[in-house]
């Protein structure tokens, strides 16, 4: 039974909103009359009209963890055997936000009508192909429950390095920021007033103390402009790198700078090999696999390498002498995957490289942050530093003048 969007107005004349299911929009009206509510607005769920008539998606698409969370709800779910319909209803029920609602209940009218749960999911775009492709493998097997397992535990390890991640990020980001607001309260408030006294001496100033004079003014004054051309430039950046001429620029620069460098690669091999050994475990055909994987990496170098070494998997050559002959990809990674084709144990040793390489990403990550703690205390400390010196000299040159 389809689902649908309302908006009505009680008997108190407040405007309520939210979703019944019902045979027809008809339907759905007189269920709001039945309670006295006056019916204004009903839609689908799965589809609203923009200002041209036309229909689009109004579904958002869930967040990391919503997805990981909603995966192992219909994992458990159906593991107990329950039926498709009465799992995606379940769990549209169990949500409490209403754009997953919305989504499971429309995916739940798509499987009603006859399609299956990977072809509901993709009528309503809102799933990654990762995601889709293993669960069209697991409807295809017939384990659906055991791919959906599998599924929920990729999604929420992959929200858990997220978070591990973003965790990690918090403290040098609020140092940075009280740094800079430390540097720009002593050159905009405290500098002015004390090199003031020595303009009035008319005492010709150190060299140090005229050039932070200078940028203490230049703050000052312009401190709006500043902030204008540092917006705009990170604005016109960020337009720059969504482009088709500015992706591969931008891609290409990360990829020849030492640290970032490494940091791609090593995101994008952690996050390739965990996607591969997913679907290769749920039964994809590889060629299928790496194509999806090449979908889920950030970086359209790396993305390319991997579609080229896809075509030439179809052509009979191995995964593994494609992805040694490009730099992207860690020899160790290339090597358990190797060892996996000769085996024949591909997919354990996909998954043996998938978390090989995301401890290494997260080990990484962590060093640089460690480090960069440290470097912006020191350099908070030299800038300081500075700002005292430019104070002190001219003092300790009138004490001069006066011995």
């Amino acid at each position: 039974m389809p689902a649908y969007h309302y908006k009505a107005l009680d008997d108190l004349g407040a405007v309520k909103k939210g979703l019944l299911e019902g045979d027809s929009a008809r339907q759905v009206r007189q269920q709001l009359r039945d309670k006295r509510w006056t019916p204004i607005e009903v839609s689908a769920v799965n589809t609203t009209n923009d200002k041209q008539g036309h229909n689009r998606s109004r579904y958002k698409k869930p967040s990391a963890y919503e997805l990981a969370l909603l995966t192992r709800q219909l994992s458990v779910l159906l593991a107990a055997g329950i039926p498709l319909e009465e799992t995606l209803a379940a769990v549209a029920k169990q949500s409490p936000k209403t754009h997953i609602k919305s989504l499971m209940l429309a995916v739940r009218s798509h499987v009603l009508e006859g399609l299956s749960l990977a072809r509901a999911l993709q009528q309503a775009t809102s799933f990654p192909p990762l995601y889709i492709a293993t669960i069209a493998a697991g409807e295809k097997s017939g384990h659906l429950d055991l791919i959906l397992n599998q599924l929920a535990d990729y999604t929420e390890n992959r929200f858990a390095l997220q978070k591990k991640i973003q965790g990690a990020m918090v403290y040098p980001i609020v140092l940075m920021v009280m740094a800079v607001a430390v540097i720009m309260g002593l050159m905009s408030f405290v500098v002015p007033k004390i090199v003031k006294v020595f303009e009035q001496s008319e005492q010709a100033l150190p060299l140090i103390t005229q050039v932070v004079l200078a940028m203490s003014n230049a703050i000052t004054q312009w401190w709006w402009l500043m902030l204008l051309v540092l917006a705009g430039a990170a604005f016109l950046s960020y337009r720059f790198a969504q482009t088709q001429a500015g992706k591969p620029i931008i891609d290409s620069l990360v990829l020849k700078l030492p640290i970032l460098a490494r940091l791609s690669k090593g995101l994008n091999a952690a996050r390739f090999a965990s996607t591969l050994a997913i679907l290769v475990r749920s039964g994809v055909p590889l060629i299928e696999a790496l194509h999806i994987g090449a979908a889920v990496t950030t970086n359209l170098h790396i993305k390319q390498t991997i579609i080229h070494a896809a075509d030439r998997v179809t052509e009979g050559s191995s995964l593994s002498s494609q992805l040694d002959k490009s730099p992207y990809f860690p020899p160790m990674m290339v090597q358990m995957i190797k060892s996996g084709e000769n085996s024949g144990e591909l997919e354990s040793m996909l998954s043996r490289a998938a978390s090989m390489q995301e401890a290494e990403a997260t080990n990484f990550i962590s060093t640089l942050l460690s480090l960069l703690e440290p470097l912006m205390l020191v350099l908070m400390g030299v800038i300081v530093m500075t700002i005292v010196m430019a104070v002190m000299l001219p003092i300790v040159n009138m004490n001069d003048l006066a011995g």
